[in-house]
């Protein structure tokens, strides 16, 4: 073992990584996701929200050092973002039991929930394009407004997401691809829903316009000290449920989950919202991260999606199952979701190495959990 090699083991074993490696060592990174479940810019009007005071005190257990959350709205006024308001008036505040803040970085892409097609993309034979009143509750008008979006939100911005990273980190922002406008039709071997009498679920005028991203795909660069750029790949594709027989949910999935795999094999049918043509070059460190609304080996996907989307490709670190030590009834360790499912991951790039991770569970009344979902985190060494 080098010395270098050996310091960068010795940080691990330091509380959250407080040294993240020199300018010529491999980096030890904490890197996790985590589905917080329709935080909403109403739930940060004040900086004492239980549920959100319950999530950052589970951050500041994990202590990440770079950090995904799905499903916090996207903010679409002037101002700071609702990541940005998590950020400050929760993470960076102790959350008591001798729990200490967390400085981050934020980074909050586009969203297409919420965002009105002016299509009747759900063949209701309706089209509302106004926005319902914001409610707790998903009423029958919030849903009709929704099944008609790019990707489904009863209001523009719901179900967004946001990357956090540690501050001694950098976002390259100029550097940041975004893939919110990409086509469904333009995905090599794109799987289009027909209904089930064979003919075609979108017309030829929706199929020229339905984007492929529920939310977006987009690709964070963030730099290292040692002088590598690991490329955080965030996503959250759209459940493969709420359908029909046509099971356009459940092909738009694979899709989603085929567009990061198109990505990081640098297909050059890509294009990103700048007009960039490609993927991700060769070589290139990276992790995927998010809620990819699928299991390797359950729920209602599109038959072995994972395996021959992702973890068939050779750029793939080998899954190191991440499972929780706590015990819950009907779930199984490797579960990340209260419904009894693995669809939470992080998926580093084959040069990296992982040492450790799991899914975090609190060991008291899982019934008060502050998410549906569990977060998952990995240590990992970026060389």
């Amino acid at each position: 073992m080098t010395l270098a090699r050996f310091i960068v083991f010795v940080l691990l074993l330091l509380p959250i990584f407080e040294a993240i490696g020199g300018e010529t060592q491999p980096v030890a990174l904490r890197v996790a996701t985590f589905n917080i479940e329709d935080v909403r810019a109403e739930h940060l009007e004040t900086d004492d929200n239980p549920r959100l005071r319950a999530i950052a005190a589970i951050i500041q257990r994990i202590r990440p050092n770079i950090l995904l959350l799905n499903e916090i709205e996207t903010s679409h006024a002037d101002g700071p973002s609702n990541a940005e308001k998590f950020a400050y008036n929760y993470l960076a505040v102790s959350q008591g039991d001798g729990l200490r803040p967390l400085y981050y970085e934020t980074y909050t892409p586009a969203t297409n929930t919420g965002v009105h097609s002016g299509f009747d993309l759900d063949n209701s034979g309706s089209v509302d394009a106004s926005v319902p009143e914001r409610s707790e509750r998903q009423e029958a008008p919030h849903r009709a407004y929704g099944n008609d979006c790019y990707g489904f939100g009863t209001f523009p911005g719901q179900y967004g997401m946001a990357l956090l990273v540690d501050r001694r980190l950098e976002i390259d922002v100029e550097g940041v691809r975004t893939f919110r406008e990409f086509l469904w039709k333009d995905l090599p071997s794109a799987n289009r829903p027909v209904k089930p009498d064979g003919s075609d679920w979108f017309d030829e005028e929706e199929w020229d316009a339905v984007r492929l991203s529920s939310k977006t795909f987009a690709d964070v660069p963030v730099l290292l000290p040692n002088g590598t750029t690991l490329h955080a790949l965030i996503s959250h594709p759209t459940p493969p449920a709420f359908d029909g027989g046509e099971k356009r949910n459940v092909l738009r999935n694979h899709d989603e989950i085929a567009l990061i795999r198109a990505y990081i094999d640098d297909d050059p049918a890509l294009y990103d919202d700048s007009g960039r043509e490609g993927g991700l070059d060769d070589g290139a460190s990276f992790v995927i991260l998010g809620d990819l609304n699928a299991d390797p080996t359950d729920g209602n996907g599109k038959e072995m999606t994972l395996f021959t989307q992702l973890f068939s490709s050779p750029k793939l670190a080998k899954d190191t199952h991440p499972s929780s030590e706590i015990r819950l009834d009907d779930l199984d360790r490797t579960d990340t979701a209260r419904f009894g499912l693995r669809v939470d991951y992080v998926l580093p790039s084959a040069s990296i190495t992982i040492t450790a991770s799991g899914v975090w569970r609190d060991a008291g009344d899982s019934e008060r959990f502050p998410s549906d979902h569990f977060p998952v985190w990995a240590d990992v060494i970026v060389p």
